[in-house]
């Protein structure tokens, strides 16, 4: 939970009671405070569409995937769907490897990506295509442009929401 309290406009008493009731005890409210507005809730992987984007795949699906992946899957997953759902190897190692926060060196990517099919085998029903297409030929991966769309709305849900992702830091 997270508690603001404005020193400008908030009074004493005010603070004080907004912590006790973040700690779950019942303070005595005055008499002249206004009612508390209601907490309007938060948005979950249950708001996402759960019909069919195609291949099997529905919104939900994929946010189940995201929320699956190893935090660096996840991160190259996201670099891939930014570029529109297709990307060489090399302009995905090089990304990775000169990365601020999250490098990866050039001979990791393909074991970092290795864990997206083994998630998908686990959560995704049988007839799901694949979510990550790569061409060893081209040298280059590629995601459907429909998982596209529908990747761009989990992983705004997983901004929203981090605290529902594996690797992710509980949130307070």
């Amino acid at each position: 939970m997270r508690l603001t309290i404005d020193t400008k406009t908030d009074t004493y008493e005010q603070a004080i009671a907004a912590v006790q009731a973040a700690y779950g005890l019942r303070p005595v409210t005055p008499a002249g405070w206004p009612e508390a507005p209601a907490a309007e809730p938060r948005p979950g992987p249950q708001d996402l569409n759960s019909d069919g984007l195609g291949y099997g795949w529905s919104d939900q699906l994929l946010f189940q995937v995201l929320a699956a992946l190893m935090p660096g899957a996840r991160t190259v997953l996201r670099r891939i769907t930014d570029l529109g759902g297709a990307a060489s190897y090399d302009d995905v190692q090089q990304y990775f490897a000169d990365h601020p926060t999250n490098p990866i060196p050039t001979s990791r990517i393909g074991g970092t990506l290795t864990s997206i099919k083994a998630v998908q085998r686990r959560i995704a029903p049988d007839n799901a295509g694949p979510l990550l297409q790569r061409d060893e030929r081209e040298r280059r991966y590629r995601i459907d442009a429909a998982l596209v769309a529908g990747l761009t709305r989990a992983f705004a849900m997983a901004d929203a929401r981090p605290e529902l992702l594996r690797g992710s830091a509980p949130s307070p």
